[in-house]
């Protein structure tokens, strides 16, 4: 992976050489997994989505595309702003992998920050909810 790459992985899966810096975007921790084999560069409870919106998508797939509008909006709040312009910063600065614990990491929030993230590295300035 290069400079200012973005990937998605589960944070259960064994660390790649070319993670990078390796976040964990999940609010709660991984069941059954110890801190120590998480090999975690930051664990970014804040940039995670709301309980509420959590709980309603239920990782429902028919539910992505709503769920993705909702947490993009949410993004723009000043707490998960600020954590998501932290994660901006280390993909800017080398690879990241944003790891989370779910069985279908191509519709979790981790996807959708990858694109955040990547739309931000295009567009400095970039309201992420836009």
């Amino acid at each position: 992976m290069a400079e200012g790459e973005v990937r998605v992985r589960r944070v259960y899966e064994e660390p790649d050489g070319d993670d990078g810096a390796r976040v964990l975007v999940d609010r709660l921790w991984p069941r059954g997994l110890a801190k120590s084999a998480a090999r975690l560069e930051a664990w970014c409870k804040p940039v995670a989505p709301s309980t509420e919106l959590r709980t309603w998508y239920g990782h429902a797939p028919e539910r992505f595309a709503e769920f993705a509008r909702r947490y993009r909006s949410e993004l723009a709040e000043p707490e998960r702003a600020e954590a998501l312009a932290r994660l901006r910063d280390l993909a800017a600065a080398g690879p990241l992998t944003l790891l989370t614990a779910t069985r279908r990491p191509e519709i979790s929030e981790a996807a959708v920050l990858a694109e955040v993230l990547a739309e931000m590295l295009r567009q400095p300035g970039k309201h992420p909810g836009a």
